[in-house]
């Protein structure tokens, strides 16, 4: 009897360790997955306290399909677009400041280096398309993206500024394929369709505004573009065409700060330097040097002025003097050179 116990004792170990070493083994095995079925990645993200898996991108379904070129330029696009969303870093809180234009941080040299630089293109464009009036330009050179949205349709125009006094160049956009929405704080409706364009009761702004402001009034008629983007559920502009008088510095900083830019195709600004500009403090060789260090900050998120216009009906007048016979209002126009065919 001594002897049977003792068996069945040793049995009955051998059987639970064979079955540790399947059930180990069957866990470490590599799951056999279909081809091109979708994999997940080993790590989790986690919200409010809930955790996720998070599916890994998916091989194309075109892999080894010959593409239409239209079409591969699509999946090109969308591909950099993934790219460059995972690799946009963390809001800023500060630009980068350049260095003074000289050691006796003079008015004259910042004001000299300032105005040379919004005078002189960075790229040439064979193919311009300049309106009358104030000279608003867009650059419709092959190589570029907006001409080849326009003619398949795809092609988004966001333009702020006060009243509809010059929309010569949003209806030569809308008629050409673009959807073209105008933005005006002083419109009576919220939301308006007219013509070919979108009219919005809606400016753009350095901030969003109070929740408490919000509430009290139930419409909010300033908000960042980022905001604006979301709200729309956008991703992308073609023309950002801008005429913020004086607002444009804090906006554009505000572009520059958040990454805001990698969604804009082509911007176009009117700069208005009779005075320094909502909220732009310091002595005018630092409001100079802030100016200066903004538009190096476009350069480097691969911008480059192709079209320059001073404003002849305007005075002649820089931060309130008469510095090198400057004209007070400048339209400018900038290609992202990121979006390319």
């Amino acid at each position: 009897m001594g002897l049977l116990l003792r068996l069945t004792f040793l049995l009955t170990i051998v059987c639970v360790s064979v079955h540790v070493y399947l059930e180990t083994a069957w866990q470490s095995a590599p799951a056999h997955r279909p081809s091109g079925a979708t994999t997940w990645p080993t790590h989790t993200w986690t919200q409010q306290g809930v955790t996720k898996r998070v599916p890994a991108e998916p091989r194309g379904s075109n892999d080894g399909i010959a593409l239409k070129p239209h079409d591969r330029m699509m999946m090109m696009r969308r591909d950099e677009g993934l790219r460059l969303q995972r690799q946009r870093k963390a809001p800023r809180w500060h630009i980068a400041l350049q260095p003074w234009a000289s050691h006796t941080h003079s008015l004259e040299d910042e004001a000299k280096r300032f105005l040379d630089y919004i005078t002189t293109p960075q790229l040439s464009c064979e193919s311009p398309h300049v309106g009358p009036g104030r000279g608003w330009a867009v650059c419709l050179d092959p190589k570029y993206s907006l001409t080849h949205r326009m003619q398949h349709k795809h092609c988004r125009v966001y333009s702020f500024g006060l009243g509809p006094d010059d929309r010569v160049l949003e209806r030569f956009l809308a008629r050409s394929g673009c959807e073209v929405h105008c933005f005006d704080p002083s419109l009576r409706q919220p939301h308006l369709q007219h013509a070919e364009m979108w009219l919005h009761r809606l400016s753009i702004d350095w901030r969003d505004p109070n929740p408490a402001v919000v509430a009290q009034h139930q419409y909010a008629n300033t908000k960042k573009l980022a905001t604006i983007l979301n709200d729309f559920g956008h991703r992308q502009v073609d023309v950002l065409k801008a005429d913020m008088e004086s607002a444009e510095w804090k906006v554009l900083e505000n572009l520059i700060l958040e990454g805001v830019l990698d969604s804009v195709s082509q911007l176009l600004l009117e700069l208005h330097l009779h005075w320094a500009g909502f909220e732009v403090a310091g002595d005018d060789p630092s409001v100079v040097r802030y100016w200066f260090s903004l538009l190096k900050e476009l350069e480097s998120a691969n911008f480059h002025l192709f079209h320059i216009r001073s404003d002849p009906s305007k005075p002649h007048v820089f931060l309130h003097k008469n510095v090198l016979n400057a004209s007070s209002a400048y339209t400018l126009a900038w290609v992202n050179t990121r979006w390319t065919l």
